[in-house]
C-alpha cells in the first residue's frame, strides 16, 4: 500500500521510540533522509509525497539494523558536528554533542591567538574539533593529527567535504609518545583522547562497547593514561603561553586539573557541558 514519507517517519520513529532509542525522532528523519536522497529541508517540503517502494525497503532495512544496536551514523556513514557534515566509519568514534564543548573552547582560544594561530587537534578521530576550529577561526592553521593513516586519510576525506583543506592539514602520530620535531610552536592543543577506564568498557552501552573502536575508547587502567602521557611530553609542542585543553569524563576533571598543574602548567580552568558536568579543562604553558 502507498506511504507518504509522513507516514513513514512516523512509523520508523514508532518502532524506536518502543526499543527505547531516546532520539527516535532525529533518528527517524535521518534514516528516511538516507534512504530517499534527500536533504532535511526537501524531506519537510514533501513530506505529503508518496514515497517508492525501494525507499520504504531501504529505510526499513536500515530500522531492522537499528534494532540490532548498529549506530545510526555507522549506518548511513555520515553525522553532523559543530554544523559541519561529516563522515563517519567504524574506524573512529561518533562525534558527540557534548564535545561541541570543547570545539567551541578550542575556536574561542583560536581567536584569541590572533592572525595565523596554530592548533594542533591530537587524537584527531574524524577531524570533528580541528574541522570546527577551522571553520570558525578563520585565520588559523589547524594539523590533525593521529596514529593510524587510515584515520587520516578519513580526516582529508572531511576536511575536503568541507572545503577546509587549504588550512588543514593531517600528520600521522602517536600521542603516548613525544611529539616529532615537525609538530611545534601551537597556540592550542585541543585533545579528546580515550578515557574510559579499561575495566569499564564492558558496562558501557551495547552501541558504544559492541561497535564503537575500543582503542579511541580505552583510557588504560585509571582512564587517564593519554592525559598523563600528553601533559608530560607534549608541552615543547606548545608556544609560550600557548594552551593544552581536554576533554574529560565525568568525574575526571579535578584528577586530570591536578596533572596539568604538577607538569608545569598554569591557570587551570574547568568548564561544565550543557548537562552541568565538568567535560573540559586546560592549563596554559608560561615556561
Amino acid at each position: 500500500m502507498a506511504t507518504t514519507y509522513n507516514n513513514l517517519y512516523l512509523d520508523l520513529r514508532q518502532a524506536l521510540r518502543g526499543a527505547g532509542v531516546t532520539s527516535a525522532s532525529l533518528e527517524a528523519r535521518e534514516m528516511v533522509c538516507f534512504a530517499a536522497d534527500k536533504t532535511r529541508e526537501s524531506f519537510f517540503r514533501d513530506l505529503n509525497l508518496y514515497i517508492s517502494e525501494e525507499t520504504a525497503q531501504k529505510a526499513n532495512a536500515l530500522l531492522r539494523r537499528r534494532l540490532l544496536g548498529e549506530p545510526l551514523a555507522y549506518l548511513i556513514g555520515e553525522w553532523e558536528f559543530y554544523g559541519l557534515p561529516l563522515e563517519v566509519t567504524r574506524d573512529v568514534l561518533i562525534p558527540r554533542v557534548d564535545t561541541e564543548r570543547l570545539a567551541a573552547r578550542a575556536i574561542s582560544l583560536a581567536r584569541e591567538a590572533g592572525e595565523n594561530a596554530r592548533v594542533l587537534d591530537l587524537c584527531a578521530g574524524s577531524g570533528c574539533v580541528g574541522l570546527a576550529v577551522a571553520q570558525n577561526a578563520v585565520n588559523c592553521r589547524v594539523v590533525l593529527a593521529d596514529v593510524s593513516e587510515t584515520i587520516l586519510a578519513l580526516c582529508k576525506r572531511n576536511a575536503r567535504r568541507n572545503n577546509l583543506l587549504s588550512r588543514v592539514t593531517v600528520f600521522q602520530t602517536d600521542a603516548l609518545e613525544p611529539p616529532p620535531a615537525l609538530l611545534w610552536d601551537f597556540d592550542v592543543i585541543v585533545c579528546n583522547p580515550p578515557y574510559i577506564p579499561t575495566a569499564d568498557i564492558e558496562t558501557l552501552e551495547s552501541t558504544v562497547k559492541d561497535w564503537e573502536p575500543r582503542m579511541a575508547l580505552d583510557g588504560g587502567a585509571d582512564g587517564l593514561q593519554f592525559y598523563r602521557a600528553i601533559a608530560e611530553q607534549w608541552q615543547p609542542a606548545l608556544r609560550l603561553g600557548g594552551t593544552l585543553v581536554f576533554e574529560v569524563g565525568a568525574g575526571q576533571a579535578d584528577d586530570v586539573g591536578n596533572i596539568l598543574c604538577g607538569r608545569g602548567y598554569e591557570s587551570i580552568r574547568i568548564w561544565e557541558d550543557d548537562q552541568k558536568i565538568e567535560r573540559i579543562v586546560e592549563g596554559r604553558c608560561n615556561q
